[in-house]
């Protein structure tokens, strides 16, 4: 069966493996051994898969720009999934990145049906104070998604460039989905590619955390990133057959053969779509200048002589002068994919059901509680436990515990063992995490306290 994932309902996924081959997602664990000090969701396979992610490590170990963008829809408390994503981008700043962090205020309106004045005080109170007291930098940008005149504009360019029958396509909207509803997806868009426009430096590497649920996003911005260039840069192949003869004698008997020598020779050609036609020949002027081979055509520049090694410092050059003439240079963004957290009662997490989640606004004392009651993956019987040993890759509290509350992973691994072997029993465990899950709401409350005090330093108020 198709797995069907969309991002304005809880997706269930069972089997992370099927979206390498239903998506097309990569395999982050690939990458993993060239992540300068990674994250703790990259070290223990929270982070599963990847879109296009190669440039943005490519940026962090050489030391160059590349950004980290993703949005929060304030049509709700924030809850302990949320912090994962805002983990991932305070770790990207860290690392070098700008940071961007959009409230989708549109999208909450026309999806959600939240009046404007609670999207300000949602995004504000919830998200905002949060993300700032677990270390977002104030050099990061943050903005209303309608409060921001580039998102809104770029969202208009970037709706000329599909149609209802493709966002249907990917998202699944149907005749009864309402207009505002298709141009959130558009201003979702928009988020993404901001942090390539000019006034942010032009375009870099930017990577979106995201769950799996947010894949169409993803997809869709891609797609767009490169409908909105002037010119594709590709490596192309060209196939030379040669025939020759040979004779060759034996005991007086001439016998001729015709043999057939085959090569292949590689070269890079940019090519326009509906470029002006000065643009490509001041890419071709430029690549010339490279001291590269140039054959210009109506359409296109192919450049020989030119190694593989030399196709970012051309595009690089592409991209600058379709600028000059007006284009965007757009890269198509990254995504990386964390796993999605069970809900503590069992089954999805969904802040529709309070048993479900922590949010990281309520009081630590009912969060404790919570945990407490939380689903294991114990056995049923005192004696079974200790005999067969736990499951904790079925139980809610060691997800807690290896989602957010043990940053150690050597003691993690210890309590993974001492729950398969069955030396470490359910309530044990249970009152050490609710424990721990109210020291850190504790905290993380003081913490936004302290935020909110700062506000002005975000250009927030």
């Amino acid at each position: 069966m198709t797995t069907r994932i969309d991002p304005w309902t809880s997706a269930g996924i069972e089997d992370y493996s099927k979206l390498f081959e239903e998506f097309g997602i990569e395999s982050f664990a690939e990458l993993l051994p060239h992540v300068p000090d990674p994250c703790p969701y990259m070290r223990r396979r929270i982070i599963f898969g990847h879109r296009g992610y190669v440039p943005v490590l490519d940026a962090i170990r050489h030391n160059k720009p590349f950004g980290v963008m993703s949005g929060f829809m304030p049509s709700g408390r924030i809850h302990i999934g949320n912090k994962m994503v805002m983990d991932e981008i305070i770790w990207h700043q860290r690392k070098g990145g700008s940071a961007f962090v959009g409230i989708a205020d549109m999208e909450a309106h026309s999806v959600r049906g939240t009046s404007w004045q609670d999207c300000r005080r949602i995004g504000i109170d919830e998200y905002l104070l949060s993300l700032i007291a677990l270390g977002f930098e104030p050099d990061g940008h943050i903005y209303f998604q309608s409060e921001c005149s580039d998102v809104r504009d770029l969202a208009f360019e970037l709706g000329m460039k599909t149609n209802i029958t493709e966002l249907s396509a990917i998202y699944g909207f149907s005749g009864e989905t309402n207009i505002a509803h298709l141009e959130s997806a558009l201003v979702q868009s928009a988020d993404i590619l901001q942090p390539q426009i000019e006034e942010y430096g032009g375009p870099k590497p930017v990577v979106i955390p995201v769950g799996a649920d947010q894949d169409p996003h993803i997809r869709l911005v891609r797609g767009l990133a490169n409908k909105m260039r002037m010119f594709r840069c590709e490596v192309r192949s060209v196939h030379n057959t040669q025939q020759y003869a040979s004779v060759r004698g034996a005991g007086g008997v001439h016998v001729s053969q015709v043999a057939v020598r085959q090569s292949t020779r590689q070269y890079i050609s940019v090519r326009g779509k509906s470029a002006p036609p000065a643009a490509l020949s001041a890419i071709a002027s430029e690549i010339a200048g490279m001291g590269y081979s140039v054959k210009q055509y109506e359409e296109h520049v192919d450049l020989f002589g030119a190694g593989m090694d030399a196709f970012e410092a051309i595009e690089s050059a592409v991209r600058r002068i379709e600028i000059e003439f007006g284009g965007t240079g757009f890269m198509p963004p990254a995504a990386t994919y964390h796993r999605f957290m069970s809900g503590l009662s069992g089954g999805k997490m969904s802040s529709s059901v309070p048993e479900s989640v922590i949010a990281l606004t309520e009081p630590p004392d009912e969060a404790f509680a919570k945990v407490k009651r939380a689903k294991t993956g114990g056995r049923m019987t005192l004696d079974e436990q200790k005999r067969l040993g736990g499951e904790p890759d079925e139980c809610t509290v060691y997800e807690l515990l290896l989602f957010h509350l043990v940053p150690d992973d050597a003691h993690i691994a210890e309590i993974y063992q001492e729950c398969k072997s069955g030396s470490l029993m359910c309530g044990a465990c249970k009152a050490h995490a609710a424990e721990l899950m109210a020291d850190f709401l504790r905290d993380h409350q003081q913490e936004r306290e302290i935020a909110r005090e700062r506000l002005g330093e975000y250009g927030l108020s």
